[in-house]
């Protein structure tokens, strides 16, 4: 007998557990995934192809191509307005050939406006492509109003002021506000502002909690930074001392400089950290495009891309892309150069979102201070 109700009452114990809400569910979820990546990579392969619209390297494609050799990837490159304008115009004729955009935070929200997008969620399939646990703070991170049709996949921490080594001592700067002492009168640069390009440093300055409007207001209007138009001319004049420091978007042109032997410097994102660290995305957003010809290779390598092996193939070090470091935080980080690592404990400011990409606010900062 009691051998009997020790049978029975296991079997009693199976049958609850299986009736007990989201068991059932969470089986046939596992299995489910399972059946519909099967049946997604089959029909991706009938379609045999997936194409690209996007800038930045290509060592990533190739991986995914020798993961899945039956589809092939056709990439079309170009810099963020070419790629922007070829996609509206072929869209305007009604013809429909992007599956995936790889594109910047701008030219993502033009696409997003022109409701040209579907929700890339819609697309995960991968359980680890699912799991938001994996990535920067325990999310995805979306650059779209509405959290869902394009996703950041890297960033990394923001270098914005480049320095002379025999003008300047590094070690006295701590914070931004450091910049309004008298003694760097007419010694600093800074893009203008109402030029194309180079606004990391203007967006980093206004959105930063303990900077903001009133701190490029008074950087501004100090007498201290000089404007310039040709960031080429500004690393030229940061080598000679002319002007010692440039509060600069290209610190890869400083990087070269140094590289060539000149007496130019990068100061570490981190050593303003009082300020806040900008948290640049540039380039790096994916979107899966409505329409698309090849909806399931679409879906595939959007997954494949997502995956931790995809995330680790685009964040191989590449000549002209050093420092992609991924949102993924559940993969190996050795690879990158210092500089490009994230730091525990730091306030980032996300330099993407909807909040960011309206310019409305700062040109209009910018239109009251600058004459």
């Amino acid at each position: 007998m009691e051998l009997r109700l020790q049978i029975a009452g296991v079997v009693v114990s199976a049958v609850f557990a299986l009736a007990l809400p989201g068991v059932k569910d969470g089986y046939a979820a596992e299995a489910n995934w399972e059946v519909e990546w099967s049946r997604t990579v089959k029909a991706a392969e009938q379609e045999g192809e997936v194409s690209i619209y996007k800038i930045s390297g290509d060592a990533e494609w190739q991986a995914f191509e020798k993961k899945f050799p039956k589809i092939k990837v056709k990439l079309i490159s170009g810099n963020a307005a070419q790629v922007l304008q070829r996609i509206m115009g072929e869209r305007r004729a009604e013809k429909y050939l992007a599956d995936v955009v790889r594109l910047g935070g701008g030219t993502s929200t033009t696409l997003y406006k022109a409701k040209a997008l579907d929700p890339i969620a819609a697309a995960f399939i991968l359980p680890e492509v699912k799991d938001e646990s994996k990535w920067f703070e325990g999310k995805h991170q979306y650059n779209d109003a509405e959290n869902k049709y394009t996703l950041a996949y890297a960033a990394f921490p923001l270098r914005l002021v480049g320095y002379n080594t025999k003008a300047v001592d590094p070690k006295g700067l701590t914070t931004f506000l450091d910049f309004l002492d008298p003694k760097w009168k007419g010694k600093i640069t800074i893009k203008d502002p109402r030029e194309p390009g180079g606004g990391s440093p203007l967006l980093f300055l206004y959105h930063s909690p303990s900077l903001g409007p009133e701190y490029i207001k008074r950087f501004l209007l100090s007498g201290t930074v000089t404007l310039i138009r040709d960031e080429y001319q500004q690393t030229n004049w940061l080598a000679s001392g002319q002007y010692p420091l440039a509060i600069t978007a290209k610190a890869d042109e400083v990087d070269t400089a140094k590289s060539q032997g000149l007496p130019v410097e990068v100061l570490d994102a981190h050593a303003l950290r009082k300020d806040g660290v900008g948290l640049e995305a540039g380039g790096t957003m994916i979107s899966m495009v409505n329409k698309a010809p090849h909806p399931n290779a679409a879906k595939v390598l959007i997954n494949w891309f997502l995956s931790r092996e995809g995330q680790m193939a685009i964040q191989k070090e590449q000549p002209n892309e050093p420092g992609r470091n991924s949102l993924r935080e559940d993969i190996p980080k050795d690879n990158l150069p210092t500089w490009a690592l994230r730091q525990k404990g730091v306030k980032y400011v996300r330099l993407w979102g909807p909040e960011v990409w309206d310019r409305t606010p700062i040109q209009k900062l910018i239109s009251e201070v600058v004459k």
